[in-house]
């Protein structure tokens, strides 16, 4: 199955998903409580390395959609999707309603964000355990490339680098 029949298109654009995993790239990383770095640093480091990313040949960026990272480097590529058309973002989300119990503000920019999104993927229709990691391993098993913000602690980002890894897919590193 290919990611053209695994996402639906989001509200933006009607063309035809058609993408390549080789021109695909993920982002992980913490949420910003977690986050040793400044939120400042880290959204400078995610712009060097998407645009890197986009040098390389990167067109279509897949964001889990959490606060934090995932929704910053979102950000990111939908205001270079604008001087640049080839730009796709995918959203890739673990289920409906994930965003409940977060602050009102993250609920808006996740909204925005998936408002704006090309293409949209519903992992599953209520939460389960292992969820967020199924949604992890759903990114980087249709990806060449991680974006990650880690300090190696143990956490979600970590447990996405390291199953990563073990799918010999390059992780662009950022250390907070």
């Amino acid at each position: 199955m290919n990611l053209k029949q695994l996402f639906t298109k989001g509200s933006r654009h009607n063309k035809s998903f058609m993408m390549e995993r080789s021109r695909c790239c993920a982002f992980t990383g913490h949420r910003p409580e977690k986050l040793l770095g400044k939120e400042a640093y880290v959204i400078v480091e995610l712009r060097k390395e998407i645009l890197a990313a986009i040098a390389d040949g990167y067109t279509t960026f897949i964001s889990g959609c959490s606060r934090g990272v995932d929704l910053w480097a979102a950000d990111i590529v939908l205001e270079l999707q604008r001087s640049n058309k080839e730009l796709r973002l995918a959203c890739a989300i673990p289920f409906p309603d994930f965003d409940d119990r977060w602050p009102v503000d993250w609920k808006k920019h996740f909204q925005l964000v998936k408002k704006k999104a090309d293409y949209i993927q519903i992992l599953e229709q209520s939460y389960s355990p292992g969820v967020y990691q199924k949604r992890n391993e759903f990114m980087c098993d249709h990806v060449s490339r991680i974006i990650a913000v880690c300090d190696g602690r143990p956490s979600g980002t970590q447990n996405t680098i390291d199953y990563a890894r073990l799918q010999n897919i390059p992780v662009r590193l950022i250390k907070p």
